[in-house]
């Protein structure tokens, strides 16, 4: 849809999603403010020790829609265009450490953690504002055809680890469920390397995340279009070949559109339910998206 975003005539069109994967719930989650110019996607990441919520949510699913809630609350309020975005995601992280702990959930150990990844942006007249987490990603379009990566996949190091595990196992063993058993504790050694220096930034409710969060602006100086996105909208890739490509993924966004895009990419997880030709520890994954064109 095309949005009169900022006043004055300055158009967007704007097409987003979010769209569940194969597990029981919908762990991301997505913030839109079209009025405030302000885009945000989330990434939901359920606790390894078993949790579930009052209705049976997960921990993921908790934790995406609390950050959620914390950003529109936020950046929609009267004075919303001078509150920080950086900000905004520590309040969110505050949020989710006091609901944990309602929760009775143990927050000194990580793998009991809810947590969340996220990118948000703050759109004005000449830059793009952004602040971000974890492996949700911030791919930028220009006039010329180019694309830029704003933003560090900072969980693709140990998820490539995840994965190359995964296709060993894969080579030895028939079931996803198996693979998933042999593969779990290189999952819990990662998890436990969040908000660290040798591991990733993440929503999970420790003080230290302010030291981790990323954030800036990008100059709107020839910019066509903007896409956020959650993991899921990765290409699964086999052994050998170069995973967790967001360029790749804003690609091809580019040329089919966001809901044909993710249509195909949802054919083509189905054409391996097991994991096993595409290493990978869920069949399909949550996808979140926003598209912004100027």
């Amino acid at each position: 849809m095309r949005y009169d975003v900022l006043g004055g005539g300055a158009c967007m069109n704007i097409d987003k999603l979010s769209v569940k994967g194969s597990s029981a719930w919908n762990e991301d989650a997505l913030v839109a403010l079209e009025d405030q110019g302000v885009f945000a996607v989330i990434d939901g990441a359920t606790s390894l020790t078993p949790y579930a919520g009052p209705a049976g949510e997960t921990g993921g699913y908790l934790a995406s829609r609390i950050v959620a809630d914390v950003l529109t609350r936020k950046l929609s309020g009267p004075d919303a265009s001078s509150v920080s975005l950086t900000d905004c995601l520590l309040e969110a992280n505050r949020a989710l450490r006091h609901e944990m702990r309602r929760a009775g959930i143990d927050t000194s150990r990580k793998e009991q953690l809810w947590c969340a990844g996220a990118v948000v942006v703050r759109i004005r007249d000449t830059r793009v504002e952004y602040a971000q987490a974890g492996d949700c990603m911030l791919v930028a379009m220009y006039r010329d055809g180019t694309f830029r990566v704003v933003t560090r996949d900072q969980l693709a190091p140990i998820d490539l680890e995840t994965q190359t595990l995964w296709a060993k196992a894969a080579a030895e063993l028939g079931s996803r469920d198996a693979i998933w058993e042999r593969v779990k504790p290189q999952i819990v050694r990662g998890r436990r390397t969040a908000n660290t220096p040798s591991g990733y930034a993440v929503l999970n409710g420790e003080e230290i995340f302010a030291d981790y969060v990323e954030y800036g602006a990008i100059n709107r100086l020839q910019l066509d279009a903007l896409l956020l996105m959650t993991d899921g909208l990765y290409v699964p890739k086999p052994p050998g070949e170069r995973p967790f490509d967001a360029e790749e993924s804003a690609k091809r966004v580019a040329s089919m559109g966001l809901e044909p895009y993710v249509r195909w990419l949802i054919r083509r997880e189905q054409s391996d339910p097991q994991c096993l030709r595409y290493p990978r520890v869920k069949m399909s994954d949550d996808k979140t998206a926003v598209w912004i064109r100027f």
